[in-house]
């Protein structure tokens, strides 16, 4: 069985004895996956940003502060 190379960030290394190239669906469904990830991403960002209460951590930050005046 061949080991399979892969660069430092993650890409295959193409090997002198893979010439078969990839067809279109393929690099079709690459670029459709990779909008649709992207997608989720920025939306789950805005909806993040969109109905973040800032107020939310306050409660942990003086559980935080009785922890550290508890071991300092």
């Amino acid at each position: 069985m061949e080991r399979t190379g892969f660069e430092p960030f993650g890409e295959e290394l193409v090997s002198a004895t893979d010439t078969q190239p990839r067809s279109r669906a393929s690099r079709i469904l690459v670029r459709v996956g990779t909008g649709l990830f992207w997608s989720l991403v920025a939306g789950i960002v805005l909806a993040r940003a969109a109905f973040f209460e800032p107020g939310v951590y306050d409660g942990f930050s003086r559980v935080a502060s009785l922890a550290k005046g508890l071991i300092f």
